[in-house]
């Protein structure tokens, strides 16, 4: 089949994602930039085949109705692909990350070892958030992966669609799937907790039911972790209150102040060997400072807790950019360009003329 074969390629080629459209030769993305493949073009024949071959029952009444579906996929040659199907210009595309066979060591990826830690909590809701493509599912499969591998524990994961695969080791995990294994994310996390789990984990906190059920699950003595598309701490509990009515918020405050655990955000920046990407983090461990912070609704202290508190593991998003800028691992540009605080970036950076030159500056 001539889009399998494309993927196939793709792989070959080390590219992360790979987007298809009718009458175009297919388009991969590689350590950020994106190129076209040397492949023939696609045509609607082709892409027929393929949802024919791999959509599943009921996902194509889905597509129809909602013009859009997630699902997985696995070739003969197990590789596996998160496959997006949605329409353009009237016709439909398909656009799909890679997913690596084997889930890495959290040591591999190259994040603080205070994460670790942080995942090994009995109880609490703990939030890996980031932009869309910044490792997120990643580091929640290494996370698990390294859980499954030193405790006896019994982990739920609801996902859409589900990624890496798991093999039990010491833990027992079930991995269900939206449409396929739960209706959604907020009907599953309630079945969940009738379940015995130890861990559930959480695709993403997507809107109010969901975030309901999560904090609900995180209160009631179970570890739950999840995922949102929000690029630091501050941010990342601001929205989580700002799902809910007004006249609700403040008790969500208080309920988040006893329940929420740690906040790991992470980006993705290309290294400057061309080999792969790197993670820069930020990381907010929700001490006595933090929990006021959020019950009391000044958010806007969180920062200067995470840069008074590197003692016990927190650092900010920009001191962790800057620590991998000056190990020679990144681009000055674009230490800038994702830096939370652009501005002052610039500032210490600009004091650098040469990018070999990485003697230590004070942030």
């Amino acid at each position: 089949m001539k889009i399998t074969e494309a993927l196939e390629k793709a792989v070959e080629q080390k590219a992360s994602d790979i987007h298809i459209n009718i009458g175009l030769a297919p388009v991969v993305r590689k350590n950020t930039v994106i190129m076209s493949l040397d492949f023939p073009e696609i045509t609607s024949e082709d892409l027929t085949a393929f949802l024919n071959r791999f959509v599943y029952e009921g996902g194509r009444d889905k597509l129809e109705e909602n013009k859009d579906i997630d699902f997985a996929v696995m070739l003969e040659s197990r590789n596996r692909f998160r496959v997006n199907v949605h329409y353009q210009r009237g016709k439909p595309a398909l656009s799909f990350r890679v997913i690596p066979n084997s889930i890495p060591e959290l040591n591999e990826l190259e994040l603080p070892g205070v994460i670790e830690e942080i995942m090994g909590l009995p109880r609490g809701l703990v939030l890996v958030t980031g932009p869309a493509g910044s490792g997120k599912s990643t580091t929640l499969a290494a996370t698990i992966n390294k859980i499954n591998e030193q405790s006896a524990k019994r982990i739920i994961t609801l996902e859409d669609p589900i990624e890496y695969l798991f093999e039990n080791k010491l833990s027992h995990i079930e991995q269900r799937e939206l449409g396929r294994d739960v209706t959604n994310f907020a009907s599953g996390l309630k079945h969940a907790m009738r379940q015995d789990p130890d861990i559930i984990m959480l695709g993403e906190m997507r809107d109010l039911e969901t975030t309901s059920a999560a904090i609900t699950a995180a209160e009631t003595g179970h570890l739950v972790l999840s995922t949102l598309h929000t690029i630091n701490a501050a941010q990342t509990i601001e929205r989580i209150i700002d799902i809910y009515p007004d006249g609700q918020q403040n008790h969500i405050r208080s309920l988040l102040s006893n329940t929420l655990k740690a906040v790991v955000s992470q980006t993705l920046f290309q290294r400057k060997d061309m080999e792969g990407m790197i993670p820069c983090s930020e990381v907010l461990v929700c001490n006595s400072a933090a929990k006021n912070c959020i019950r009391d609704n000044r958010l806007h202290e969180i920062p200067n807790i995470i840069e008074t508190s590197r003692q016990i593991g927190m650092h900010s998003l920009d001191k962790s950019i800057l620590d991998t800028f000056y190990k020679g691992a990144i681009y000055k540009n674009d230490a800038v360009a994702k830096a939370s605080n652009q501005t002052q970036m610039q500032k210490v950076l600009g004091k650098v003329y040469d990018e070999k030159d990485f003697a230590p500056i004070v942030f």
